[in-house]
């Protein structure tokens, strides 16, 4: 052990790098993690997933508020935004979670190495003037907004943004562009539609959510357009200029086409994440990237540089936080000589707009095809929320649960749900694909009344035509 530092130095303490060196700590390792910015947490905590669920909670009671769900309940108020406190309540949540994690990391006897780390070999990484020596070295360094050729973000001008500079500006603009249709541009814009601003979402793809099962899609799209999104499908931003604190969007066809032009005094730039690379010297380690600008590694982890290994958003996956957790206890398992693993066909996707969508598993579209392959078919049982009682009561109708099964096994493929609370119900359906249930599994598991997580018992039930409420 003389000679090396540490027998794990961890680089980054985002969502995957943070729980790795705790869980390598907990194991008995003698553990680092190389973080430069002020605060633990990465991205997540700072400025992605805890900041905006703070902002659409917080936007979501507005709205529900100053348009009228309230009212159906028999309580009639008149809402005033004070927009800096929300916005404080939002640093509030952050400030706790973050110092959280150093409290954590004090308590396990992990070392915070303060400081940007580049490789100078294998096994050893500089951090500002320090040069450490690690027997096993995990790259956790995450993923950063993907620019858009030929637009400069400037999220101090709070013009032409990108989603930290969209959590941080300071009034309501009276409308809001999105680039992109995804995840994070409709989470965003779902934010700053509820508290007064016009929204329109300009997507490449004919549309939005890419990746979602088809039918999720689409109702996805009917239900925004009806919260007053407007949407531009299948066009692409071909420039914007910044005027006088206003943004003059140039728009075209994605399949070519005339252009046209769109106003707007704040524009978000959302179109994907790139992995964080930049800067790690992973050269003078003797590593490369794929085409997208990832970390190569094996099933446990492993990069092709022994002793060296790579979890989250750096390497190959879907870019969520949930799924650098997961991989960051199995790392840390896996340096400790135990069998850490994550699978990865069950990871569950999350929306958190009003409704909520969430999916795992296979798309019915992908599920059809992988089965069509050996000639097999799929069942789908779904079940809308407007027929729960939980949803009724609540006035909480939009959405479905729609649950993919193997026609001939029975066997549980995927799982898709639009309901306010899908990110949660979710994860009863990722749990049960675990364990390799059936649709029958989980009909005739008994399910709480009245609950949301019924319609999951309902779709299921449906797959062999049994459902009871419709």
């Amino acid at each position: 052990m003389a000679e090396y530092d540490f027998d794990v130095l961890v680089i980054g303490a985002g969502p995957g790098g943070y729980v790795a060196a705790i869980r390598a700590a907990q194991l008995g390792l003698k553990t680092a993690c190389a973080e430069g910015r002020e605060t633990l947490g990465g991205t997540c905590l700072n400025v992605g997933c805890i900041p905006s669920k703070a902002m659409l909670h917080a936007s979501e009671l507005y709205d529900h508020a100053a348009n009228g769900t309230m009212a159906k309940l028999g309580i009639k108020v008149t809402p005033e935004l004070d927009l800096d406190t929300m916005h404080g309540q939002r640093r509030d949540a952050v400030k706790q979670l973050t110092g959280g994690i150093e409290f954590l990391f004090k308590k396990n006897k992990v070392e915070w190495l303060k400081g940007y780390a580049a490789f100078t070999s294998g096994d050893t990484v500089q951090v500002g003037d320090r040069t450490v020596r690690a027997k096993n070295i995990v790259i956790a360094t995450g993923s950063s907004v993907t620019p858009l050729p030929g637009v400069a973000i400037d999220n101090d001008a709070h013009v032409v943004v990108d989603s930290t500079g969209a959590l941080e500006l300071p009034k309501v603009p009276e409308h809001m562009v999105v680039i992109g249709g995804g995840v994070i541009g409709l989470e965003l814009g779902s934010v700053w539609r509820r508290l007064g601003a016009k929204v329109t979402c300009v997507e490449f793809l004919d549309q939005i959510l890419p990746g979602f099962d088809g039918e999720i899609r689409k109702e996805a799209n009917k239900i925004f357009k009806k919260q007053g999104i407007e949407f531009k499908l299948s066009t692409k931003v071909t420039g914007v200029a910044v005027d006088g604190g206003k943004a003059t969007l140039t728009l075209e066809p994605a399949q070519g086409g005339d252009a046209t032009t769109l106003d707007a005094d704040c524009v978000l730039v959302s179109i994907g994440r790139k992995p964080n690379t930049d800067g790690l010297a992973l050269d003078k380690a003797g590593l490369t990237v794929n085409q997208r600008g990832q970390v190569e590694i094996d099933h446990d982890f492993r990069t092709s540089v022994p002793g060296i290994w790579a979890i989250g958003d750096v390497a190959p996956g879907p870019m969520l936080a949930h799924k650098a957790e997961d991989e960051g206890i199995a790392v840390a398992e896996n340096i400790a000589g135990q069998t850490g693993i994550v699978n990865h066909d069950i990871i569950p996707s999350v929306v958190y707009t009003w409704p909520e969508i969430a999916g795992v598993g296979l798309t019915e579209e992908a599920a059809k095809a992988k089965l069509a392959e050996t000639g097999g078919e799929v069942k789908v049982g779904k079940f809308p929320m407007m027929a729960n009682s939980r949803a009724k009561t609540n006035h909480e109708p939009d959405g479905f649960v729609k649950i993919i099964s193997d026609a001939k096994t029975d066997r549980v493929l995927g799982a898709w749900i639009i309901a306010v609370p899908a990110g949660t119900m979710i994860a009863q359906v990722a749990q049960a694909m675990e364990f390799g249930a059936t649709s029958e599994d989980i009909a005739y598991t008994c399910h709480a009344h009245p609950t949301h997580s019924e319609a999951i018992k309902e779709a299921a039930m449906g797959v062999r035509g049994k459902a009871i409420h419709i």
